[in-house]
């Protein structure tokens, strides 16, 4: 009998050791994929809202501006699915343009911004102060086509870049309307409370731009302009052939960094910052992080301008293969 009993409770312990190890075993690859995934905040999916607001032959270089973005972030793997493309004017057919069907951001004319690929969402006067609030608030019309809306989620990072001429609080749309700060500020704090972002990158290139995110007040937004007050934003690159010029300092500069950044790369919101030159931008820009919760630099810039997929994941096995 005792030694029976010796034998049940030994394998008693061995279970119990057996259970323990499973236990220490799960656990493990628990926290191994928390580690990659990370933890249920982060973000799922990223969008793009790029926006030229200005009209006529002599502002070409605002559309170069929005189109060299939004080549940028397609490199960088953002679907036009997930890009919303808004141009006030149509540069590459305008008559004056020497380069008909063409758009480009250097005199060298080596790459066709507007090429065989553009997705152009919104497109002259579509491009309006109340369209940009609707599309960022979801307020749009019931028989709105998918392509014009922004169909963001409480896990998505949104990246919007807005370029055009403007001054102290305002940017000026199709040289009729104007934003001011307030409304933009407004339409991110409906965003947020309708969970529309996790987080958003706001960057703005135009004459005294760093005003133009002073009323912001919504959590999770990092803001980035490329003049203070007072300051005109300068344009880069005349091109003699078309008689205009091509490009804004602020962007040519930012896009020559993001040229050294790919799906793999580590580089940070951080660096990108680190990297600006006043003697070449020949303005001051300004970043505004107080209301944004990360460390800059260990913010990557794939966590806005990379692709991201849904991963969902489940503890039951998926009968692959098994018909029913």
């Amino acid at each position: 009998m005792k030694l029976a009993s010796l034998a049940s409770f030994a394998a008693n312990v061995a279970l119990a050791l057996a259970m323990l190890a499973v236990a220490l075993g799960a656990q493990s690859n628990e926290e191994k994929v928390a580690e990659f995934f990370g933890d249920s905040e982060t973000h799922t999916n990223n969008w793009a809202v790029l926006v030229s607001t200005s009209r006529f032959w002599f502002n070409y270089r605002h559309m170069a501006n929005a189109l060299s973005m939004y080549r940028t972030v397609k490199r960088m793997g953002i679907p036009d699915s997930h890009i919303i493309l808004m141009l006030a004017d149509d540069m590459a057919c305008n008559p004056r343009n020497s380069f008909p069907a063409a758009v480009y951001d250097h005199p060298r004319k080596t790459l066709d911004l507007y090429g065989d690929n553009v997705e152009v969402d919104y497109r002259g006067y579509e491009v309006t102060v109340e369209n940009f609030i609707r599309l960022l608030t979801g307020r749009v019309a019931a028989d709105t086509p998918r392509n014009k809306r922004l169909l963001t989620d409480d896990k998505s990072n949104v990246f919007i870049y807005m370029t055009g001429h403007g001054g102290e609080d305002f940017l000026k749309f199709q040289d009729s309307e104007e934003i001011n700060s307030y409304d933009i500020a407004d339409a991110f704090k409906q965003m947020w409370e309708k969970q529309r972002y996790r987080e958003i990158l706001f960057i703005i290139d135009t004459c005294q731009a760093n005003t133009m995110y002073s009323k912001f007040d919504s959590p999770n937004i990092l803001s980035i302009g490329s003049s203070k007050k007072g300051q005109n934003s300068l344009s880069h690159f005349h091109d003699y052939d078309l008689g205009v010029s091509v490009i804004d300092r602020f962007t040519y500069y930012n896009l020559e960094f993001f040229e050294s950044v790919d799906l793999s790369s580590k580089q940070t919101l951080a660096d990108l910052i680190a990297a600006y030159n006043t003697s070449l931008i020949q303005s001051d820009p300004g970043v505004r992080t107080d209301l944004f919760a990360r460390d800059l630099a260990k913010t990557y810039l794939t966590d806005f301008f990379g692709a991201v997929q849904n991963v969902e994941l489940t503890t039951e096995a998926f009968p692959i293969g098994k018909s029913k």
